[in-house]
This record gives structure tokens, sequence and C-alpha cells, in this order.
């Protein structure tokens, strides 16, 4: 803060200086006694010191305002400092009309947006109809091609559902339901709705001793656990998937595969969006939204996920469940 005033005012106290020189040349050339000039040099100077520390205190207290009223700035600009200049006024007014415009833009946005949201809302609704009556049509038929048909269309079940996840993602914690459940039923949910996946893949699955009572949102962390179970299923050709509490860990569920894993590089990246990574790529179905809606979700419920993988051994999902004792209505 004082840089600054002394870089603002340094041309103000040059500008004094020179014309102190001058009035002491006039004066010294009209034979004036150089004691009353350099009297008068000391008053104009202390006026000068006065009027310095009087700017000064102005200054400070204006940018204390300012940084009060940075911290407090939401959605609006009132408060802001009395102007005491011309060039203030115009730069407040110009402030004013930069909101103005931001918050048009914002109106224009959230409009826009709100469209985008209803459309797909209404596409995923609309496309759940052919999807259950081909699924029915398929009950009927009992033959390889059949099967793989099933397999496309639990897909594209799935994928359906992870755009209505997506789309309510931003009223999330509006729709949140704390509560205390059981994560081994939240866990056979999810197992359940992949059965026939691990039946037709020929997957065996062990599930370990996962009786535990955890706070969290029972459909939101069920989405999540599914999206877990759909990758391990997904990049897992063969062999094993396990499910088990961590020893000497307070609810810390882990899911582990024995597929492909990660590669060390695409490890750090996993959690962001759109990232497919390697494997990703290579799998050409990838959309790279499953592991960013899981580290949203979990995030918003206080849970916490990490992943550790050897490339070609495997992945293990660690969740981290535990929350402080709350008092659930």
């Amino acid at each position: 803060m004082a840089k600054a005033f002394i870089k603002e005012n340094i041309k103000k106290a040059i500008l004094y200086l020179i014309f102190c020189c001058i009035f002491g040349i006039l004066f010294v050339l009209q034979s004036v006694p150089a004691d009353v000039v350099l009297y008068a040099a000391e008053v104009c100077g202390f006026l000068g010191f006065i009027f310095l520390i009087y700017e000064f205190y102005r200054a400070y207290k204006k940018h204390i305002e300012l940084m009060e009223l940075k911290n407090q700035i939401t959605v609006h600009i009132e408060g802001l400092p009395e102007c005491r200049s011309l060039l203030e006024a115009d730069y407040q007014m110009a402030l004013r009309e930069l909101y103005h415009q931001m918050k048009k833009m914002e109106s224009q946005f959230l409009a826009e947006s709100k469209d985008m949201i209803d459309y797909y809302t209404l596409w995923a609704h609309q496309i759940k109809t052919p999807i259950t009556a081909l699924s029915l049509i398929l009950q009927t038929k009992e033959d390889s091609t059949a099967d793989q048909m099933k397999q496309e269309l639990f897909k594209i079940e799935q994928y359906v559902e992870m755009v209505m996840q997506y789309l309510r993602m931003g009223n999330m914690n509006s729709d949140l339901m704390l509560g205390e459940y059981s994560l081994e039923k939240i866990v056979k949910q999810a197992i359940k709705k992949y059965a026939a996946v691990f039946i037709y893949k020929k997957i065996t699955l062990n599930l370990g001793d996962i009786n535990e009572r955890i706070i969290t949102d029972e459909k939101w962390l069920t989405f999540a656990v599914e999206q877990l179970l759909s990758n391990a299923l997904k990049y897992t050709k063969e062999g094993t998937i396990e499910i088990y509490l961590k020893k000497d860990a307070d609810k810390v569920l882990v899911i582990e595969d024995s597929g492909i894993g990660i590669s060390p590089e695409d490890l750090p990246r996993v959690f962001e969006q759109g990232y497919t990574g390697y494997n990703g790529r290579m799998d050409k179905k990838a959309s790279g939204l499953g592991l960013y809606l899981c580290k949203k979700i979990l995030s918003n419920l206080s849970h916490r996920i990490t992943i550790e993988s050897d490339e070609g051994k495997g992945t293990k999902v660690v969740l981290d469940l535990f929350t402080e004792k709350i008092k659930v209505e």
C-alpha cells in the first residue's frame, strides 16, 4: 500500500521541488535574504508533508473499504466507496456497466443451459421406451446372439442412466437424503444389477464380510458403486473381482479386479472429466465420465476415493466411507 502510494505521488513531489527551486532562484535574484527563503521553503515543505499524510490516510481508508467490499462481493456491487474525483466516477460507471453486461450474459447462459438440460432429460426419458421394448423382445429369444444383444442393450441402459445422473449433478445437494444405511445392502444392489454380466463374462465374484452401517445417501452411493463395478467388469476379460472391507481401517471398502490395470502416467488423471487414458482410447467406448462422476458424488457425500493399479495385473479402488456420527432426523 505504502509503495503504491509513493509511486502514485512521486510526480507531485518532484513538481513541488521544481517549484521550490524556481521560487528560490527568483528570491535570490531579488536579493531576498537566504534565511527568509529557507523559512518559506520549510513552511511549504511542512504543509506539503501534512497534505501528503492526509492524502495517504484517505487512500488507505479507501483501500480498506475496497478490500472489505471484495471479500463481501457475491452477486452485486453495491457499497462502492464514494467517488472523490471525476476519474473515480468514470471507473465506477464502467464497472457498473460491465456488471450489468455480465448479469445479462449470465441470464442468457442459464436460460440456454436450462433448455439444453430439459431437452436431454426429455430425451433420456423417451429413449427408455424403445429400450424396454427391445428388452421384452429379447426375453423371448434364447441363443448366443440374443445373449450378446442383451449385453449391448444393458450397456445402453447404463449410458442413459449415466446421462441422467450427470444432469442431476447440478442439483445434487438439494437431492441428498443423508441417513444411516447398510453398506452390504448397497453393494448387493449393485451386484444384482450386474449379475447377468458376471455370468455372461464368466467372471468370479468374491464378496467379503461388509456388514457395516454407514452415513451416506443410498441412491447416490449406489450409483457410484455401480459405476466402479461397471469399470471393473469392462476392463476384466477373465479372472476375479473382489469386494471387501480393508483390514485395520474403519469403513474402508475395496473393489479389486484382476483386469488390465491402469498405466502409471494415466493414474493421476483418471478422475478428470473426459479423460479416458490409454486403455480407454484402445477400448474406443470409454466416455471419461464414470470416474469423474464417482469422484464428484463421493466428495459431496464427504467420502474419499483413491485408486491403486498395476498395469496388466489389476486395479484396486479404495472408498473411505467413514463420516462423523451425526444425528439423523
